[in-house]
């Protein structure tokens, strides 16, 4: 098969020593000639291969993927997805989206001759070894998934009397009255809405579909059991004075590079942050799509509102994560209340302390340093066995909206202008621990001094900057 592949193919020869090697390499893999349809809905014929490649994280693991050959190979990079079986789900991280396509450092500088098919199959299963792409879906997946369809229920058999009450006795008026948007309605969207709405923050809720055609899927399913107070619309004009906007749109498009991906990401929210800024004035945006770091970068300056009203989801759920591993599997509860995942989301990102123990002298106080920093150590090592499902996030987001709209003054490790915190003087987003409230960020609590943790935060504060002076915003 291999040896008969297409005219189409610019670099034949090339292409097809590459995928020899492949074959080689990794005989489980098996090749055919398929039909890939890009975003625009053009498609083309492309060479592909599917199989398993070997990952050791504790146990041994064979994760299934799929990658697509273009016309261009060897000097274009291929498209890379998991191909998760029926009883996978996906675990969303910093090179997996939630479609399971992936991204790697290797794809975003692919050039040929240096970079080789192997090659990346090779980082993939050294990326993978760090975190897991894949969880089987077991039980209690099962079990969340029953309380959520029981929650559904409920509301729609009108038993949400809160809310109820609220209305009828008119407590609410224009000037208390919470509206929340949520731009996007794909899975994440759609788990955002509901985490919400089991908070019972908001009085009102839309749900800003952007997607082309009619509705379907969630969105539709929202419709068909009438979920109270919740409004699905594609105009912008129905988010109009919302106090929250949730962002969790990104870019469904045929780019090729990791930048290319992020920029177009930008041109999405290009279309997004001006509408819904017009409408809502005094919003806070709340952005969940990815990069986060990067993307609410893009909303700030795109949107011109103050660096307190535009927050990324960052590392809220990583911390709270963290927080519950400390005190309840390694029973360290005193530290876990200045415990905080801070910096860059993904495999960058730094534990880190709001406050220190005073210990009686230097020897004790190095003792306590030592003793702390091996049981974040551990607590890390738990936390990368975790993935970001939809719903997870979707649950965080709903802590952030529920801290702003009540004024909770709660802090939250989240995505805040970081330019002038331990020596960055870019203009860049990093999760650090702030206090929100109805004006957003209120104020940024202050960390620990600790040069491991300030160098680690302005190394990701120089690549993402890197990142951002190639975007075209």
């Amino acid at each position: 098969f291999i040896f008969s592949s297409p005219s189409q193919y610019k670099f034949r020869d090339l292409t097809i020593e590459e995928l020899k090697n492949v074959s080689k390499a990794y005989p489980n893999f098996t090749f055919s000639m398929n039909t890939y349809t890009f975003k625009d809905g053009s498609q083309k014929d492309l060479l592909n291969f599917s199989g398993t490649v070997p990952v050791k994280y504790g146990n041994s693991y064979n994760i299934p993927i799929r990658l697509w050959i273009l016309d261009s190979h060897p000097f274009a990079p291929p498209i890379c997805f998991l191909k998760p079986t029926a009883n996978m789900g996906i675990s969303v991280g910093k090179h997996v989206d939630a479609r399971g396509r992936i991204y790697l450092p290797y794809l975003q500088n692919w050039s040929h001759p240096k970079s080789t098919l192997i090659g990346l199959i090779k980082e993939m299963i050294e990326k993978f070894e760090e975190e897991l792409p894949l969880y089987s879906l077991s039980s209690s997946d099962a079990a969340r998934q029953s309380e959520l369809l029981s929650y559904i229920a409920k509301i729609t058999e009108g038993e949400n009397t809160d809310m109820k009450t609220r209305n009828k006795t008119g407590d609410t008026n224009e000037g208390c009255f919470n509206k929340i948007t949520v731009v996007g309605a794909g899975d994440l969207g759609i788990a955002c809405v509901l985490a919400i709405a089991a908070k019972d923050v908001a009085d009102k809720m839309v749900l800003l579909d952007l997607s082309e055609g009619a509705a379907k899927g969630g969105n539709m399913d929202l419709e068909i059991f009438a979920v109270p107070n919740v409004e699905i619309s594609k105009d912008f004009s129905a988010s109009a004075d919302s106090k929250v906007v949730v962002l969790t749109v990104n870019s469904l498009g045929n780019a090729q590079t990791y930048l290319e991906v992020i920029q177009s990401n930008v041109d999405l929210f290009r279309g997004i942050i001006p509408a819904v800024s017009h409408y809502s004035q005094n919003a806070v945006l709340l952005v969940a799509s990815h990069p986060v770091e990067v993307m609410t970068f893009v909303s700030w300056k795109l949107s011109s509102f103050p660096k307190s009203r535009v927050i990324g989801v960052g590392a809220n759920l990583d911390s709270e994560r963290f927080q519950y591993i400390l005190t309840n599997l390694l029973k360290a509860e005193v530290l876990a209340k200045d415990a905080w995942i801070i910096g860059e989301q993904g495999e960058e990102k730094v534990p880190s302390w709001t406050s220190c123990n005073v210990a009686a002298n230097q020897t004790e106080a190095m003792a306590a340093r030592n003793s702390r920093e091996k049981v974040a150590n551990r607590a890390i090592e738990v936390l990368k066995g975790k993935g970001q499902r939809s719903w997870s996030v979707g649950l965080s987001v709903a802590d952030l909206t529920d801290s702003i709209l009540r004024d909770k003054r709660k802090v939250h490790s989240v995505s805040t202008l970081a330019k002038g915190c331990c020596n960055i003087n870019s203009e860049v987003f990093l999760s650090l621990p702030c206090i929100l409230g109805t004006s957003g960020v209120i104020e940024m609590v202050r960390l620990e001094e600790d040069p491991l943790v300030q160098e680690k935060l302005q190394s990701s504060a120089g690549s993402i900057h890197d990142l951002q002076q190639q975007l075209k915003l």
